[in-house]
């Protein structure tokens, strides 16, 4: 028979749960040895103290067995706790590592499915008739953030299927003076909606930017 590599991820195993249980088992073996340390404290030691009296002898005052007893078990279950105290950790690690894993592919997921949202809204456009050559800072245009390079797709009541020449956004521009109108372009690839109201200001025109046709 042949044998293959398990490659699963220690890390995909390790549940909250899991995590839980080992600081359960930490808990009961600080309990065992609290318990053991009252056993010394009662005989009136502790873990260095001497076994035997100036003479040599085993002191007659002590229970040997159950203080031998006490700091034996205390010394395994120190060892036990050492070892459970870095699987905690471990664990905890894994625990993290994961659900920082998941955050982040759960993140690339939303990224990716917004990407293409925003290419399927694209892709179902109408084609822009205009495009933005100048934006003059502080005019009108500037104030509702319309920028170089930005394609129109409607400008108030013009669109794509009514547009023939610039003297179509002209016109709704001096109809609309103290209007606001809703303006939408395509920049770097994305749909967006501007409020750009027509009126006047320091520089020439109503607008203060420079819009150019298409070639259709």
């Amino acid at each position: 028979m042949r044998m293959t590599e398990d490659n699963t991820d220690p890390s995909s195993t390790i549940t909250v749960e899991d995590v839980q249980n080992l600081i359960k088992k930490k808990d009961e073996i600080e309990e065992q040895i609290k318990a053991y340390y009252d056993v010394l404290e009662d005989q009136g030691v502790d873990m260095e103290g001497p076994l035997v009296d100036v003479e040599g002898y085993p002191r007659a005052d002590l229970d040997l067995y159950q203080v031998r007893t006490a700091r034996h078990n205390i010394s395994c279950l120190q060892n036990d706790h050492k070892a459970i105290m870095q699987e905690i950790e471990e664990a905890l690690h894994k625990l993290h590592a994961r659900e920082r894993a998941k955050r982040e592919r759960d993140e690339a997921e939303a990224q990716t499915e917004a990407q293409a949202k925003n290419l399927s809204e694209v892709l179902n456009l109408p084609p822009p008739f205009a495009r933005v050559d100048t934006v003059t800072q502080g005019s009108p245009a500037s104030q509702c953030d319309l920028q170089v390079g930005d394609e129109i797709i409607e400008f108030g009541s013009v669109n794509s299927e009514n547009f023939q020449n610039l003297h179509n956004i002209a016109s709704v521009v001096q109809h609309s003076e103290g209007k606001p109108l809703s303006v939408t372009v395509v920049r770097s690839g994305q749909k967006v909606h501007l409020c750009l109201t027509p009126q006047q200001w320091s520089g020439r025109g109503l607008l203060g930017c420079n819009i150019v046709p298409l070639r259709r």
